[in-house]
């Protein structure tokens, strides 16, 4: 027993003498609730927060870099790769995308080649590139390299739409230790819970983590009419018929010629 508590008592000294670096990462969002109404066009979030030092070690030398990725419910999408037949657009082949982000935005201070080696963005998803999308291949799943052509329009269809993209400057410091970031929601932004990850690295080195979450959702009559079709389908549609066919019975008399 005394053998037991002189090796834990000498354990403690040595953990005392040798502190490890500890930096703390806090961020924060300037909201968590994006509500979507009829006159809904977009909305920035503003993520901010700051980098508390070890107070035990030595001063870092070195500058902080900062990556914050976004992302959004998943999904199963489907690509479609179109070829002209006979002088017409055809659907020639499809992949199915599987449980993917509807939504992706990695943002950081500087380019993601300059924060860290190459296989530590690889095992960080850190930018598009690096982001496991799988693909349904026949009966397996499975990622694949960037050049695949079912990939790259995926994410080139996706980035037009505002859903993906990367940016390597969107992240400043204000001062060494704190610092903002701008993210960018589209019009077409899904619904959902989202996402947010902060990874802070120093020479290459991930020192801390910071996640946080917010939510999109439909507000007013918008929510009202997506709560009815979803909890009431069948009076969901023979509204929406018994509309049309009064609609087109009011056009017909309105411009009908006597």
């Amino acid at each position: 027993m005394r053998a037991i508590i002189a090796i834990i008592l000498a354990l403690g000294v040595i953990g005392t003498a040798t502190p490890l670096r500890a930096e703390r990462l806090v961020a924060a969002l300037s909201n968590h609730r994006v509500l979507i109404t009829s006159s809904f066009s977009g909305e920035e979030l503003v993520v901010f927060g700051t980098v508390e030092p070890d107070k035990a070690g030595a001063p870092r030398r070195q500058s902080y870099d900062l990556v914050i990725t976004v992302t959004g419910p998943r999904l199963n999408l489907l690509t479609r790769r179109k070829e002209r037949v006979v002088g017409v657009w055809v659907n020639s082949d499809s992949r199915l995308f599987v449980r993917v982000p509807s939504y992706l935005s990695i943002l950081s201070n500087r380019n993601f080649s300059e924060i860290a080696m190459p296989d530590t963005l690889r095992r960080l998803q850190i930018g598009l590139d690096n982001v496991l999308l799988p693909q349904r291949i026949g009966p397996d799943i499975g990622n694949v390299v960037p050049q695949d052509p079912f990939r790259r329009g995926f994410v080139h269809l996706e980035g037009e739409y505002g859903l993906y993209r990367e940016d390597q400057r969107a992240v400043t410091f204000l001062t060494p230790n704190l610092f903002r970031a701008t993210i960018p929601l589209p019009g077409n932004v899904p619904t959902g819970g989202y996402a947010l990850d902060a990874m802070l690295f120093a020479n290459g080195e991930l020192l801390a983590r910071s996640s946080s979450a917010f939510e999109i959702i439909k507000s007013g009559f918008e929510q009202y009419v997506a709560d009815a079709a979803r909890d009431y389908p069948l009076y969901y549609g023979l509204a929406t018929t018994m509309m049309a066919l009064l609609t087109g019975w009011l056009a017909s008399i309105v411009f009908r010629r006597d």
